[in-house]
């Protein structure tokens, strides 16, 4: 952006640098809060979120990993983005860790207008079925207690090229661009 250097308005997300008698603004970094939520029975869900963590925490978001089976729904009043990083599990259900967390959501129904979310699932497509079901399950509810998801479900498969961390990193860098997309575009 450019400005003349005598009619400048200040606004807090916006950083001002002076040229001579022209003024030029460029955006700054806000730091972005995540809540990355996991559901893990192996510990491959749990693997992946750290990998998450690292590409987020490096854009200069202050990101946390919350277990599932310590969460209810009151977990959704904290600020910022959240990220749903959860395997499936059995026939094509939630882990157990986030059994009581899911089941709470459906029960309670809270209103969750206000969250924005991002869902990394984990599953093996030799289970047809239900492949990706836990990832799947947490989006569409989301989805129905009015939570909008920021860019595309991720469904990583356990029998494919690519190991479960290395598509978090991948699949976290895109969507880093699309949540924090300040934070992004100032690497």
């Amino acid at each position: 952006m450019h400005y003349n250097a005598f009619s400048i308005e200040i606004d807090s997300n916006m950083q001002y640098i002076s040229s001579h008698s022209q003024v030029y603004a460029r955006e700054r970094r806000v730091p972005q809060q995540i809540s990355i939520l996991v559901g893990s029975m192996t510990g491959t869900a749990d693997l992946a979120a750290e990998e998450i963590k690292g590409v987020l925490a490096a854009t200069g978001a202050q990101v946390e990993i919350l277990q599932m089976d310590r969460l209810d729904a009151s977990v959704f009043a904290r600020p910022g983005r959240f990220i749903i990083c959860t395997s499936t599990y059995g026939q094509g259900d939630v882990p157990d860790n986030a059994r009581a967390f899911f089941d709470g959501l459906q029960r309670e129904r809270p209103g969750l207008g206000q969250v924005r979310y991002g869902v990394f699932g984990l599953g093996d497509s030799t289970y047809f079925d239900t492949f990706n079901n836990g990832g799947k399950q947490f989006d569409e509810l989301l989805t129905e207690l009015g939570a909008r998801r920021i860019g595309q479900r991720m469904e990583h498969n356990a029998s494919g090229d690519v190991v479960a961390e290395d598509a978090a990193v991948a699949w976290a860098k895109e969507w880093a661009e699309l949540a924090c997309p300040l934070a992004a575009a100032a690497e």
